[in-house]
């Protein structure tokens, strides 16, 4: 059922379908955070995924992404993004070689019955420096703020000014701007977007059935970003480094169900004192 401003509005069983999608998603994260190690290629992660997706009984929702032309040209070539250090989203997989202290952002997405799930982390690769966990940690709590600031009858700016707040309470960072979080449902992009900054009370409603993907940016320097040769991959301009995490969300009657989090959300969703809204 579409909405005000084309937003989609599922029933039940069709969430039900996005959360077996988002558990596939959630599952090969987890495994390429135990891979992504020191001499590993962002390509062979993307192999992994593709595997594992595959035998999870979904398909990709990244490969072919953006193809058009009669032969399918410039379309995303991986099942996952694979975004090092200064790389902000939208990184390709291929022969880059991880090295100790490394950090790699990492995007994937999956379809369940024609349903989409979307989600991301961000990974240390060995050690790092304390102002790069501290970045990490940054931008993975400024995801659950905006999260947790959602509530029926609210609005999507809610969500946005929570991210904000929450990234200019953990220090001096940027806030990358150019993109956003989206609706997802029967599409993997859809309407509303997410902005990771803006003020409260302001955007589409928050009301039951709509999904969204919460993915703030959070870079050590300004946050202004640029796209590289191969049309696909932003990077900072200045050359600082980038996290990027991401799940995706639902509100029910009961509260807040994180369809891209193997608990649900239900852990960190407590600490926050949100309702636990899954089955």
């Amino acid at each position: 059922m579409m909405f005000d401003r084309g937003i989609e509005i599922k029933t039940p069983d069709q969430i039900a379908s996005m959360r077996s999608a988002g558990l596939v998603v959630a599952h090969t994260l987890e495994l390429l955070r135990r891979e992504a190690r020191a001499g590993v290629t962002t390509g062979e992660l993307d192999a992994m995924a593709h595997e594992h997706i595959v035998a999870s009984g979904a398909t990709s929702n990244f490969l072919n992404y953006g193809a058009h032309g009669p032969s399918g040209e410039g379309g995303f070539t991986g099942v996952i993004c694979t975004s090092v250090n200064d790389e902000v989203v939208h990184g390709m997989p291929g022969s880059r070689v991880l090295r100790d202290g490394d950090i790699i952002s990492i995007d994937c997405g999956a379809i369940v019955d024609g349903w989409h799930g979307d989600a991301a982390i961000t990974v240390a690769v060995g050690e790092v420096p304390d102002e790069i966990t501290a970045l990490l940690q940054a931008t993975e709590d400024a995801m659950w703020a905006g999260i947790a600031a959602a509530a029926l009858g609210g609005r999507v700016g809610d969500i946005s000014h929570a991210i904000e707040t929450s990234v200019v309470a953990a220090g001096d960072y940027g806030i990358v701007e150019g993109y956003t979080g989206h609706g997802i449902g029967s599409a993997m992009h859809q309407p509303p977007d997410v902005p990771n900054y803006g003020r409260p009370r302001r955007g589409a409603k928050l009301v039951e059935g709509l999904a969204l993907a919460v993915e703030p940016m959070v870079t050590l320097g300004t946050g202004s970003t640029r796209t590289l040769a191969d049309d696909w991959t932003v990077v900072t301009t200045d050359g600082s480094w980038s996290a990027h995490v991401e799940n995706t969300f639902t509100l029910t009657d009961t509260g807040t169900w994180v369809l891209t989090s193997l608990d649900g959300g239900r852990e960190r969703l407590a600490a926050l004192g949100v309702p636990y809204g899954g089955d």
